[in-house]
């Protein structure tokens, strides 16, 4: 039975997989025809997305969010999707294809749509496999969407897994040869053990919702319902009748989710798949992929289970900290260009879940952003590093030098991606970060047992000041790569043939550029659009 039906959502996740299956028809020599076809397919596949962008109702959504606001205890609110693709499809068991966006996962889709089209330019000199390559390329993306699109549990965990598959594929056949085996088998294994124990808490939450109600469902909607009743804060076990489900449960769904967005100390996978990937694959994979497990965390943990968030984010904030700091430092000692922005992410991921971590209308907006702007500011990073390291051969940094003088709009679009990364005002990285540590600053919305927050230490505030040597350390690995890599004496004997960047990627890098300039300077074309849908989490949380 059909109860809602757009097409727009559904058109838009469909697009990368009939691409694919059309590709793959293909003659394994019809190479130009593959990379036509993968463009196209991601042309129109960003065309729809930034029309659900901009066609997003911010007015609609805040006046849900009202109502929450406005909820009393044990009072359901329905959340607000837009663009809603929503058909019965196993009702004997509750699962429904249910897509839809809300001021969260609207920007994400964007985002993915954005470094997806930018992939496949940046891949066109790819001559090994190309029909192959290309196949794959776009089911990554297709599961990325359908994680960022899906309104139903068992859809989200479906796509969830189905992003991670194409990944050790392409790694495996098309990464760097040193290392690609042991990367692809590590990221593999770190994040199914990571997704089993998310699915765990996920079956857990279906149950204990079906058992109170008498109504199986993994539709997102009936799980808030159930939430807000007060379903997941009653005891887990009536001969334990200690914790409540929330509370046993929110960090396995939480960390289990959060191992995918890298946090410490379930990290360890992400440089390694990073500099193993070939270059548009780390486009997705860090500007993208890791955006999947903190969105997840936020969408099944903290909206399902918010009292279980008030309890376990408290300390799980100083697993964050380690990474924004760690991950600086460590960034600081690479001689390897594309692990530098391989620990580069694991720190300004941190800082998304030390967003989520401050529990309050501020700082979640800001980690919003921040997943926005460290999407796309990353993907520049990796599509840079790609541009040179095809023509250089080497990513040894302190053996390059004055390659600015042979890719001028490379050296130009990664320091643009530098200030971004360094938090620059003007651009989208201050526009994220700064809002992060204002909501540090402000701690949590509500109030709080004392073993927390009571008593006039501030340690939010300490926080914010070390997590403060992250950006400073970000600066510093930042001008130390452009001074090494772009500027100073180039080697013409060593590099004796360095050929020009193809328009492709000067379409991609323009593409990519826009976006963080764009957002910095007017952060209204974003930030209102996340804050509609932080308000109701916010508002769970207590505040």
């Amino acid at each position: 039975m059909v109860i809602t039906f757009s097409g727009v959502l559904t058109g838009i996740l469909l697009a990368p997989m009939v691409g694919a299956v059309v590709i793959l028809l293909l003659k394994p020599e019809a190479k130009e025809q593959a990379r036509i076809i993968a463009a196209v397919t991601m042309g129109i596949v960003l065309l729809l997305s930034m029309g659900v962008f901009f066609g997003y109702s911010v007015d609609d959504a805040n006046a849900v969010a009202e109502q929450y606001a406005q909820a009393s205890d044990g009072e359901v609110v329905t959340p607000y999707f837009a663009f809603e693709d929503h058909i019965q499809w196993v009702e004997s068991i509750g699962i429904s294809w249910h897509l839809g966006v809300d001021g969260i996962s609207a920007p994400m889709v964007l985002l993915t749509a954005l470094a997806g089209f930018a992939g496949v330019l940046i891949s066109w000199g790819i001559e090994d496999r190309t029909r192959e390559f290309m196949a794959f390329f776009l089911l990554l993306v297709a599961g990325v969407f359908g994680v960022f699109m899906a309104v139903d549990m068992f859809v989200l965990f479906f796509f969830y897994e189905l992003a991670i598959f194409p990944m050790y594929f392409l790694i495996v056949i098309w990464g760097w040869k040193e290392t690609r085996q042991y990367a692809a088998m590590k990221l593999t294994l770190y994040i199914l053990v990571g997704s089993v124990l998310a699915l765990i808490g996920m079956l857990v939450l279906y149950f204990k919702a079906a058992e109170a109600t008498g109504v199986y469902s993994f539709d997102f909607v009936d799980l808030h319902k159930a939430a807000q009743m007060g379903i997941f804060d009653k005891p887990f076990s009536s001969v334990w009748k200690g914790a409540s489900t929330a509370e046993i449960w929110f960090p396995l769904v939480f960390i289990g989710f959060g191992v995918l967005a890298g946090i410490w100390p379930f990290h360890n996978w992400s440089p390694d798949g990073h500099v193993a990937a070939p270059t548009a694959v780390s486009m997705i994979h860090a500007g993208v992929l890791m955006k999947l497990g903190a969105f997840a965390a936020l969408r099944v943990g903290v909206e399902l289970m918010p009292n279980g968030a008030r309890v376990h984010l408290p300390w799980i904030i100083f697993l964050t900290l380690v990474n924004v700091v760690y991950g600086a430092f460590i960034a600081m000692r690479q001689r390897d260009f594309k692990y530098v922005i391989g620990f580069s992410s694991v720190s300004h991921m941190g800082l998304v879940s030390m967003g989520f971590a401050t529990m309050n209308l501020t700082g979640m907006t800001g980690a919003g952003l921040q997943m926005f702007s460290h999407g796309v500011m990353t993907a520049l990073f990796f599509a840079c590093v790609g541009m040179v390291y095809d023509r250089a051969h080497t990513r040894d940094i302190p053996s390059l030098g004055g390659f600015a003088q042979k890719l001028p709009w490379v050296a130009v679009a990664f320091i643009i991606g530098g200030f971004v990364s360094m938090g620059m005002p003007g651009l989208s990285g201050f526009v994220a970060e700064f809002p992060i540590f204002v909501g540090l600053w402000k701690r949590p919305v509500f109030d709080a047992p004392a073993g927390w927050f009571g008593g006039s230490f501030n340690y939010y505030g300490v926080i914010a000041l070390l997590a403060v040597l992250g950006i400073i350390v970000t600066a510093a690995y930042v001008l130390r790569v452009v001074g090494q890599v772009f500027f100073g004496e180039f080697n013409a004997e060593r590099f004796p043939h360095i050929s020009a960047i193809r328009v492709q990627d000067k379409i991609a890098l323009i593409l990519l550029v826009t976006w963080l300039i764009a957002l910095g300077v007017y952060p209204r074309l974003m930030a209102p659009m996340i804050e509609s849908g932080v308000k109701p989490i916010v508002s769970l949380l207590g505040g």
